[in-house]
């Protein structure tokens, strides 16, 4: 994500995000989230989501300045030829906090462990779990109040998957689907706040998030990762380090 690379202190988000709107446009895409309603919310204003430190998605690009030790959570959603694209990534900008550090790649795995269980058969509850078990035994919280999705024609479609659950619960997974799992994983409880903005939800207890996400179809064998970055074909095609 060519955006990534320009988080470093000093840059404002909202100039984060007009380089994302450049980069989209130049590929002859369009912003999926900006003017994008939800309920109780106006339009959002941004083509991409800023969320800083203890915000665990959803953050409005603004005038505010990243500082070096900043956790940051990019979510951006692009549409092109009648289709929708999502992914998200976790940023440490300048020098990273350890603890931020550990609950990034605890993220960052239960996001690779919920991919290697999805097949045609397998159920979203299975997804759900697998997210759960790894990152409380981390000693971390999975939110509760977002959740995965469908992606096609439309930014968020059935099923809903949470990332959270029992095995053999929910909707079965069929060959051709593609969804996105977005594991949003809290360093203390899964419970958040809704900011005044009526966009930005934080964590209750102020402390910090991390978040990953990758659009993926469903295959007769198993996965494919259809947003995956060429640096991390090795993480995430590679075995499991846990």
């Amino acid at each position: 994500m060519d955006v990534a690379g320009h988080a470093e202190p000093g840059i404002t988000t909202k100039e984060l995000d007009e380089v994302a709107e450049t980069q989209i446009l130049a590929h002859g895409a369009t912003p999926s989230f900006k003017g994008y309603s939800m309920a109780g919310a106006p339009p959002f204003p941004g083509c991409i989501t800023t969320s800083i430190n203890e915000e665990i998605v959803h953050g409005i690009p603004s005038a505010r300045r990243l500082k070096s030790g900043d956790l940051l959570k990019l979510d951006i959603g692009v549409l092109k030829n009648g289709y929708h694209g999502d992914t998200a990534i976790t940023v440490y900008v300048g020098k990273p906090k350890p603890a931020a550090v550990r609950l990034a790649n605890a993220t960052k795995m239960s996001l690779k462990l919920a991919i290697e269980a999805i097949k045609p058969g397998a159920r979203t509850g299975d997804l759900g779990f697998v997210i759960q078990r790894y990152v409380e035994s981390q000693g971390y919280s999975s939110v509760r109040d977002f959740v995965g999705h469908g992606l096609g024609r439309s930014l968020h479609e059935d099923p809903q998957i949470p990332h959270y659950g029992r095995k053999g619960h929910g909707i079965m997974l069929q060959e051709g689907m593609v969804i996105c799992l977005e594991p949003m994983i809290n360093e203390g409880t899964f419970r958040l706040k809704i900011k005044a903005d009526k966009w930005t939800a934080v964590t209750a207890d102020g402390k910090l998030s991390a978040q990953f996400e990758h659009a993926i179809a469903v295959t007769s064998t198993g996965a494919e990762i259809l947003s995956i970055h060429e640096s991390e074909r090795d993480f995430y095609l590679g075995p499991a380090q846990v």
